[in-house]
This record gives C-alpha cells, structure tokens and sequence, in this order.
C-alpha cells in the first residue's frame, strides 16, 4: 500500500507491533507453565490474569500515548485530522459538542489528552477524546461524506413532504416512527447487557476480595446500580409486551414510562452520588493493583476497552436521553395514533423527573453551604438548621414587633422550609450577624396587614405582614421598607409551603450522613480563635472567556440541564454578599 500510515511516516523497528507479539508469546508460554496449577488451586488465576493484564497494560499505555500524540503532531503541520464518534455524546452544555455514534467529527485541537476541540459542520465545542477513535485513513477526501450526509437529510425532508413510501409499503412517518422504535428498544436491551456487566462483571467480583474493598468503598464507586439493573429489567419486560414485533409503528409503548415514572427517581440518588463516585475511583486507580484487578475484571466479563469510570457514567446518560427519544417520537407519531397522548405525557412525565434529579442535586450541594452560614452566626443557640432545613427560599431586612412588648426592632430574616430564622447585625462589623430566634413555619399562619391602624398591636403600619400561630399565642409583626418588597415575601411564604408539600411528596430528606458530614465541612472551614463572619466561600458562576475553556469535570456532569429555561440564580448568596464589609 501506498498510503501513509497517521504518523507520516514508515513505522522504526521497536514499535509498539513488536511489543504486542512479544507480549502475546510471553503470555502463551507462561500459560502453559501454570496450566496444571490451574486446577489445584483457583487463586491462581486471578495472579494470572494480573500478571497478563500488567503486560497488556504498559504496552496499552504506549499505544494510547502514541495516539495521544499523532492528532496532535498532525494539526501542528497543518493537515486535516478526522475522528470517528464511538459513543453517543449527549449534552446540553453549549461548550460541549454533541454527537451520535459513526458521526465523523474534525479535531481542531487536541492539546489536552482527555478534552479535544472539535466541528460538526457548522457547530463546534469541546469532547471527550474517549469516546471517539482516528480514522485509519486521514487521506479519504471528506467532501463526499459531508454531500452523502446533506443529501440524506434533503432527501428525508422531500419524501416527507410528498408523501412518498419508503420501507415495504410504510408512509414516510410510520416508517420514521418503526426507526425510533426500534431505536429504543435496541438501547434499551443494550443498556441492560450494560448494567448487567457492570454488575457480575465488577460489583461480584470485587465483593470477594474483602481485602482489598470495603462495603462503604462499593457503596461510594458503584451507588445504587444495582437497584437501577432490577428496576431496568422490570422496565423493559414491560416494553417488550407493548413492543409489535411485526409492525414496530403500532406498538404503544408510552404507558410503559407513565407507569414507571415515580420509579425512575432512583437515578436520583445514583447522578447525586456520581462525583463521590470518580473522586474514590481515581485515588484507587493511582494504586497498580487496582488498576490490574479492574482491568482484569472488564477482560474476564468480556467488555468492550473502556475504563471504568466511563462504564459508570451510562447510567447519567441514560436518564437524560428519555426526554430526547420520547420527543423524537412524538413528533413521528400522529395525533390520530393511540398512542400519542401516552407518549406526550411520557415526554413531560420524563422531563419532571430529569428536573426533579436536578433539583435534588442542586439542594444536596446547597447543604454545605447552609451549613457554613450557620457557623458564621454569632451566639447560635438550639438544633443545627439542617436537622430540618435544607433550602433557603428567601432572605432580607424587614422591622420586626412581638408581643407583649411591641418594640421595633431591625432584623435579618432568613426563609427556610419548615422555619426561619432572623438575626441582629453588628453595630460596627456590618458583616457579623447573631442569632436573636427563629419561627416554626409549620404552624404559622401569614396574614397580609392592610395600611393603617393594626389591631393587635394598636398602632398605625405601613408594608407589613403578620405571622400568628394556630393556638394563637404567638404573633410577629413584620413590615418591610417598599409595597413590592412586602408582596415578593408573600410570595416567598407561598413558596415554602409548596416547597414542604413537594418535598413530602416526593419523599425528598436528608440522611443524618449528610447532616453530620455538611455541618464536620463547615466546622473545619472556621478553626477556633478565629473571628467569624458572613462570607462567600466562592463565585456563583465562572466569567466566560472569549476563547471556551476547558472542562474540568467528567463528560457528562452537568447533563442535567435538560433543554429547559436555566434556574434563576439563587437570591442567597446574593443577599449574603450585600452584608461583605466595604462593599457599596
């Protein structure tokens, strides 16, 4: 052959090839000296296999480094590197650049070895280099994919729009609908071999050596997987009955995902535990032993050449990909069809519970923060915030009068589910506050006070709301500066209750784990001796550059975002930053 190999040039002697053969040799052989301790004595195998896997492991890593560097060497002299997409790449970060597998995508920089910067026609954005391989033949003109690929979706578009038949005797639509259909059926039973490898291919094997993994370990690495791969399995026998063989475009498999909504909620606690999950993985994977034990644990179970922090993240991919496929579907199928009102509740019954994980993983990561405000308050007094909160709905200064004495008195108050909280600034450290009490938010009553003379208090107000407890003993005055700041606290205190009765819905609580380990963080963020007060720990968002930067997190960590308006930032850290001394 006369083509050139990726690197330019004719491969040296010693190359990676020989290596590999020497390799394979060396491991027959040594295969043959141990085949008759094979039978006595079955801890050998496992040292076979490690021995084995070592040798694969260095050569494996010289290979991929080569691989590393050949794109790289190739965009520096100015030619054109392709890549082939390995695995689907679903993402709403518009940094990322999503893509299905067979795409064929141009690497424009590849100087980071996990991160490389890619284009789709018209759209760029950053990808993870796993999931793509080089095509062996850079020199293969990419003009005729780009026309076959634009002639394909023209072509879908006019036989759409005339009505054509494609398939044996289907219309257009019926036919688009068999693909997607078929689609997820294929992935399904796919994503269930998937968990299923995980499973007895790594969770059996390293629950055997208890010298090596603890419980708590496995717990943190693999989460709930394995409640996923029962409830997967009941899901698709489920799919398979609603599933028409014959004519897949007949087949209502909408009912299968309303029926089942509530029980997808358990990805929750999987997406919530993920990053746990790569931060215990990567300290293991520092250590030679766990890498070969992995590695012999993927090569026994027979899985394709993928680590296993990438096993680990389908499940995230997973949950974020109904959503699509049920919208793909719905526009395929007709209002006429008996299954488009099930498939159409399907769609938002998927997208609540995509946004129910996302809110969940926003509350969890917003605990360590309540618990470090709670350490920066001066003279706290009774139970920790978190034993009953674990979200701050709004915040503010409003006056505050109390019977019996109905003294006015400045404060800072600070809406919690179940209670809040109000506390006195410093009178010269304006960034200090302390704990002056709290309300129980379960059995108050809020009362809108019209402008004028108040009966209970028996003075003249203006802007103010009233708390009064159901036996009636316990009444607070509030009154704020401005008619709109009064009706956005209204607002608020409707916000808390729906918040408390969603939350009771859902079932959504916090473990004394979290409680305990969130409040251990902020202890450790104030040593004693050292003055206390309200800071930002850090930035609410990152400043974008001109040029994208990279991503820092495992593809796929921020896949939550599900092509819904993004949350409004959270008035919390804002209204705490307004107390930062100096600040105008």
């Amino acid at each position: 052959s006369q083509r050139k190999s990726l690197s330019g040039e004719k491969p040296a002697e010693g190359t990676p090839y020989l290596l590999l053969f020497s390799a394979v040799l060396y491991t027959v052989i040594m295969g043959l000296l141990f085949w008759p301790w094979l039978f006595v004595k079955v801890e050998l195998i496992e040292m076979y296999l490690l021995h084995c896997t070592s040798m694969f492991g260095s050569i494996k890593s010289n290979l991929l480094n080569a691989s590393a560097v050949l794109p790289l060497q190739l965009i520096s002299d100015g030619s054109v590197v392709y890549a082939e997409a390995l695995w689907d790449h679903v993402t709403m970060d518009d940094q990322e650049l999503g893509f299905k597998a067979g795409d064929v995508i141009e690497v424009v920089d590849a100087t980071n070895k996990e991160w490389w910067w890619g284009r789709i026609m018209d759209s760029e954005g950053w990808f993870p280099a796993s999931f793509v391989r080089l095509r062996v033949n850079q020199d293969e003109p990419m003009e005729e994919y780009l026309a076959h690929l634009e002639e394909t979706q023209t072509g879908e578009e006019d036989r759409a729009g005339l009505g054509l038949l494609l398939g044996p005797g289907l219309p257009c639509k019926e036919q688009m609908r068999t693909n997607v259909i078929n689609e997820i059926m294929s992935t399904e039973r796919d994503y269930i071999k998937h968990l299923k490898d995980i499973c007895e291919g790594y969770i059996k094997q390293c629950r055997k050596r208890t010298d090596m993994f603890t419980e708590e370990q496995l717990r943190t690495i693999f989460g709930n997987i394995e409640e996923i791969y029962r409830f997967q399995r009941k899901f698709l026998k489920g799919l398979e009955k609603k599933f028409n063989k014959e004519e897949p475009h007949l087949s209502e498999i909408g009912c299968c995902f309303l029926e089942h909504q509530t029980d997808f909620q358990i990805y929750s606690e999987y997406c919530n535990n993920h990053p746990n999950a790569c931060v215990q993985l990567s300290k293991l994977m520092k250590v030679n032993k766990y890498v070969f034990f992995f590695e012999a644990c993927r090569l026994l179970q027979k899985m394709i050449d993928i680590s296993l922090d990438g096993f680990l993240l389908t499940p995230v991919q997973k949950i974020c990909k109904y959503p699509l496929q049920l919208a793909e579907l719905l526009k395929y199928t007709n209002p006429q069809h008996r299954d488009y009102k099930d498939v159409e509740a399907a769609l938002n019954a998927m997208k609540n519970v995509a946004r129910l994980i996302n809110e969940r993983k926003r509350r969890l990561e917003n605990i360590d923060k309540i618990a470090q405000w709670q350490s920066c308050i001066e003279d706290w007094e009774g139970e920790d915030i978190l034993s009953r909160s674990s979200d701050l709905i709004f915040s503010g200064e409003l006056t505050k009068l109390s019977q019996p004495q109905a003294k006015s008195q400045q404060r800072m108050f600070f809406l919690f589910d179940h209670q809040m909280v109000y506390c006195k600034k410093d009178l010269l450290r304006r960034d200090m506050l302390y704990y002056k009490g709290r309300v129980d938010m379960d059995h108050m009553e809020v009362i809108d006070v019209e402008d004028g003379k108040e009966k209970d208090f028996n003075i003249s107000v203006k802007n103010a709301l009233k708390l009064r407890s159901e036996a009636g003993d316990e009444v607070h005055l509030l009154c704020a500066k401005k008619p709109e700041h009064k009706q956005r606290w209204l607002q608020a205190f409707a916000d808390e209750r729906i918040q408390v009765q969603h939350d009771q819905e859902t079932g959504f609580t916090l473990t004394e784990v979290q409680k305990k380990q969130a409040m251990l963080n902020a202890c450790k963020s104030h040593p004693a001796g050292k003055p206390k007060a309200v800071t930002r720990p850090y930035y609410d968002f990152l400043l974008r550059q001109k040029h994208p930067s990279l991503p820092t997190a495992l593809p796929q960590q921020q896949v939550f975002m599900l092509a819904e308006p993004k949350r409004k930032t959270s008035t919390f850290w804002h209204n705490i930053g307004r107390l930062t001394p100096f600040k105008k």
